[in-house]
């Protein structure tokens, strides 16, 4: 077999399987204990577009350790990783991420508080930049943090749902960082209140 044939071949290989892995219906990624990536639902097309850094990732090196479980934002990817304190979950979520790097927070907080069904607040700043906003949200499918949030230590910012599909995979947050009502629902059930995050 000619190394030019070979070649064509393994050009094509490649571009099947690229084409096969951008197609896939892939909403949230579930890596179980073997190493299998199960995938589900449907990505959009912001997701799609993002596919390429859209990968598993390892604890080890963001996490001394999985007490409580640890939760890894990558914002350049848009991704929500989800480890276990066991080690034998692992979730990888489509996000959305802040609109801007002046929005942005990068580091280490915590979860200090569940809400399943939040009501809304507008931050001062928010209500600064946008005057026509309410100052309250009750909880409901109006409400921009959906089904429910995951609250940090750090004043203001939540990791949460959006019954606004369209944000998600996208730079649409005003710091927040948010999931597919669906996800941040098996998320709430997994993390607890003291569990470790860390955005990127």
């Amino acid at each position: 077999m000619s190394s030019k044939y070979t070649h064509s071949l393994n050009r094509r290989a490649f571009l099947a399987g690229s084409a096969a892995m951008v197609g896939a219906p892939a909403l949230a990624q579930d890596v179980d204990g073997a190493g299998t990536v199960e995938m589900e639902k449907d990505i959009t097309e912001a997701v799609r577009r993002n596919i390429s850094s859209f990968r598993a990732l390892d604890w080890q090196p963001y996490f001394s350790n999985l007490k409580n479980g640890a939760i890894l934002v990558d914002i350049s990817s848009r991704a929500l990783h989800y480890w276990s304190e066991d080690g034998q979950t692992y979730k990888l979520y489509p996000s959305s991420v802040p609109l801007s790097e002046e929005l942005t927070r990068r580091g280490r907080t915590r979860v200090v508080r569940k809400v399943e069904g939040p009501s809304w607040r507008p931050t001062p700043s928010m209500l600064e930049r946008n005057p026509d906003w309410p100052p309250y949200v009750p909880p409901g499918p109006d409400n921009p943090l959906g089904t429910h949030a995951l609250y940090l230590s750090w004043t203001y910012y939540r990791i949460h749902g959006t019954h606004d599909t369209r944000k998600i995979g996208r730079r649409s947050s005003n710091g927040c960082i948010g999931l597919y009502n669906e996800h941040i629902s098996e998320l709430f059930q997994m993390a607890k209140v003291g569990t470790q995050v860390l955005l990127i």
